[in-house]
């Protein structure tokens, strides 16, 4: 057991607990998250949930005798987004208010402000944001994909402080204690390492202990932008009690000392990459060492489709030296790779500027 504080938490609530038999929405494990988010209302703290549910609560009005489409799943996600947020507004006695976001919304710079003025609008207003993926019209490509990252991508966007995370076992354990009998909970975490990565199944991999492998991609999200974050055991009243007592049941990954602002934490955290720019020991000099942009005469190769204004990784040898938005296409880096600046207009056309990547859209990593 470890103390802590906080005055802005995000809270992950999974569809195990919120529709346990996978059908409709139930009140079973959810009081007790429900006193906790009253109380700490009462303490002066601010809470955002991020909910999952709306699939399995509309999944009895979407019958179907075989795997359900994509379509299918998008209807029961509309049938039962309603009824999470009815399930969600019975528990208080202030405003509850749903916003569904996509990962579109969190790429465009201009959209994911938007969400954060929303957010703490809410917040002034004392009602209680509740996010969740817009399922019913979201393509695989506009996916976060899980709401464990959603949940990282909804503190760093509502600046809080803490993000908890509620699993189906009691935190982050030395092996799976469901199998190994002799493993053991690791109650604190001062970094995220790829040790501690390995411990969720291993890199590339999506084995391990209850889907620990994404709570672990959004701690380390979230802990690198100085917001500490718990993994906790959603399913045990006694866990949100010891919380109110300033004490956490579970695992608490400590934060590290941010060094970025806002926007490149952005750029750094919630933007997927695209596709990636190989480039020479003078441009990864440049870039890393002197600040500068990445112009087309230090580009030797392009992997990956990608289109202007999508993020991209810049890699040099066998290390991935930064991140950032590329002003152009992978068609026209191919074209203009390793050539001067100045011959990009007679390449192909048209230019958007000497630079591939501008520094004020670069982050080195």
């Amino acid at each position: 057991m470890s103390g802590f504080e906080w005055r802005r938490a995000v809270i992950k609530i999974g569809s195990a607990l919120i529709a346990p038999d996978g059908t409709q929405c139930s009140a079973k494990y959810l009081l007790a998250i429900a006193r906790f988010v009253t109380e700490s209302r009462q303490q002066g703290k601010q809470v955002i949930l991020v909910s999952s549910g709306s699939v399995a609560a509309g999944r009895v009005n979407v019958p179907t005798r075989h795997s359900p489409s994509i379509a299918e799943k998008q209807a029961m996600a509309a049938i039962g987004q309603t009824r999470m947020m009815a399930n969600w507004a019975r528990f208080f006695d202030f405003p509850c208010a749903q916003i569904l976001l996509t990962y579109d919304d969190l790429r465009n710079r201009t959209r994911y402000v938007n969400v954060q003025n929303t957010i703490r609008e809410l917040l002034a207003r004392e009602a209680l944001p509740i996010v969740n993926e817009n399922d019913s019209v979201a393509v695989n490509e506009l996916k976060v994909g899980d709401n464990d990252n959603l949940a990282a991508y909804t503190a760093l966007v509502a600046q809080a402080d803490t993000l908890i995370i509620c699993s189906d076992i009691d935190g982050l354990y030395t092996a799976d204690p469901r199998k190994n009998q002799d493993a053991k909970l690791i109650p604190e975490v001062e970094r995220i390492t790829s040790d501690v990565f390995r411990l969720a199944g291993g890199a590339g991999t999506r084995v391990g202990t209850g889907g620990m492998r994404t709570k672990l991609e959004a701690a380390e999200k979230c802990v690198n932008s100085g917001i500490q974050t718990l993994i906790v055991n959603g399913s045990k009243g006694e866990v949100f009690d010891s919380l109110l007592a300033g004490k956490v049941q579970g695992t608490l990954f400590f934060a590290q000392e941010p060094q970025d602002n806002a926007r490149t934490r952005w750029l750094k955290h919630t933007l997927k990459t695209a596709g990636e720019i190989v480039v020479d020991a003078g441009a990864k000099q440049a870039i890393s060492e002197h600040g500068a942009s990445l112009l087309p005469s230090g580009i030797l190769s392009v992997n990956g489709q990608f289109r202007s204004g999508e993020a991209v990784h810049i890699r040099a040898n066998d290390e991935i030296v930064a991140k950032g938005l590329s002003l152009y296409s992978s068609d026209d880096l191919i074209a203009i790779k390793g050539l001067q600046s100045e011959k990009i207009e007679q390449t192909i056309g048209y230019t958007y500027g000497k630079a591939v990547i501008h520094r004020d859209d670069l982050v080195l990593l």
